[in-house]
């Protein structure tokens, strides 16, 4: 009889890529936090307008759910929606100054939707700085996508021009997640515009962070009434809860609700989460001064890095990265700053490019000047980290 085969191992190549990130410092490891964030200074979260931990966030999320059970019981179009997802809706609609706005269980699901169902059959141009579910919601689109240079109006302007397609959306991040920029929304509006294409604008670092009340980039740059014009955002960084939302005209909204398969297809977002955002809005129209806050933080934090000697930007809302090379330093950074009292974020590939390994720090309007000392106490030993190494 001829020799038998060996079976081979299903798991084997996964073993094999585990080995690879390890020795390349990319491994990902889980960390549970406790209650009081392990007695750690946060400066990893998305919790910008530092609203997680509202009383009147949590009562509302406790009445919700007292009144309307713990889950939504289906998707949007069976039982999942509820009067909370209608008053949500409207009460977004008002704040971001929007025509239309359809309410999703993440903020992913959000882009997903807009850039899959709006760019099917058209053109599609993503900033090469986007977030990883606008790139996922390119691949669904199966359209033909163009990846144009980061905040180049430019190349957008020529993408669009040199088509071959009918139709073309253009979908970038308003304040993106690392580098914490703020894209050039004004220049691709006008692009769009006379190109007859769409603007997509993924508003989720800026909601509540840009504009004198937190109304968004696009709202900042007067673009908010513009029916070309489509945004997401997400719930869950400065309003403190969980879920996103489209908004745009109701063209917009109606054909996501035909054809969007991460609405159609997914449960409703839970009524707590759903009223823990309509208390977070509440207090937005009641404090406007909250975004402000924010961005003061964000470039005191900034001017301290800079003050080390360590490679930051200039932030347009929330985020500032300080850039520190390999993986192995932005690892030995966080852990630093973790000895020192503080919890930063750790971004290395495929999160950013290669050589590009960062602590990404995120401000809150909520942070103390005492905090800002314990900062810099961190920062200092990352200065001096890197000096050594």
């Amino acid at each position: 009889m001829p020799p038998m085969e060996e079976t081979p191992d299903p798991l084997a190549r996964f073993r094999t890529a585990a080995a690879t990130r390890e020795a390349a410092g990319l491994r990902r490891v889980l960390r549970a936090r406790t209650p009081d964030d392990d007695g750690l200074i946060d400066l990893a979260s998305n919790d910008y307008l530092g609203l997680a931990r509202d009383e009147r966030l949590v009562e509302a999320a406790v009445a919700a759910t007292r009144d309307w059970g713990t889950g939504s019981t289906g998707s949007r179009l069976v039982t999942g929606s509820t009067a909370l997802h209608e008053r949500l809706e409207t009460r977004l609609r008002a704040f971001c100054g929007a025509e239309g706005a359809l309410v999703f269980s993440s903020g992913y699901l959000a882009n997903l939707a807009a850039v899959a169902a709006l760019g099917r059959g058209a053109l599609v141009i993503s900033d090469a700085g986007n977030h990883a579910s606008i790139v996922d919601a390119c691949r669904l689109s199966r359209s033909r996508v163009v990846v144009t240079p980061h905040g180049d109006v430019a190349a957008v302007e020529k993408a669009l021009a040199g088509r071959e397609e009918e139709h073309a959306i253009v979908v970038t991040d308003a304040v993106f997640s690392v580098d914490g920029d703020l894209a050039p929304l004004a220049g691709l509006h006008a692009a769009t515009a006379r190109r007859g294409a769409l603007l997509v604008v993924d508003e989720a670092h800026s909601i509540g962070v840009i504009g004198a009340r937190g109304q968004g980039a696009a709202h900042a740059a007067g673009l908010a009434a513009e029916p070309d014009v489509v945004r997401t955002i997400t719930l869950s960084k400065s309003l403190g809860s969980q879920g996103g939302a489209v908004l745009g005209a109701p063209e917009v909204i109606q054909t996501l609700v035909d054809t969007g398969r991460s609405f159609i297809f997914d449960t409703g977002l839970a009524p707590g989460s759903v009223a823990a955002a309509l208390a977070a809005v509440d207090i937005l129209h009641h404090q406007p001064e909250l975004p402000g806050r924010v961005r003061t933080r964000a470039r005191e934090l900034a001017a301290m890095a800079r003050d080390l000697g360590l490679e930051t930007g200039d932030p347009a809302g929330a985020v500032v990265p300080i850039v520190l090379g390999p993986p192995e330093a932005a690892l030995r950074a966080a852990l630093v700053c973790a000895e020192h009292g503080v919890r930063a974020g750790c971004f290395r590939p495929p999160s950013v490019p290669v050589g590009r390994s960062c602590l990404r720090l995120t401000a809150r309007a909520n942070l103390s000047s005492d905090d800002l000392a314990v900062i810099r106490g961190a920062l200092t030993a990352v200065a001096e980290m890197k000096v050594t190494m």
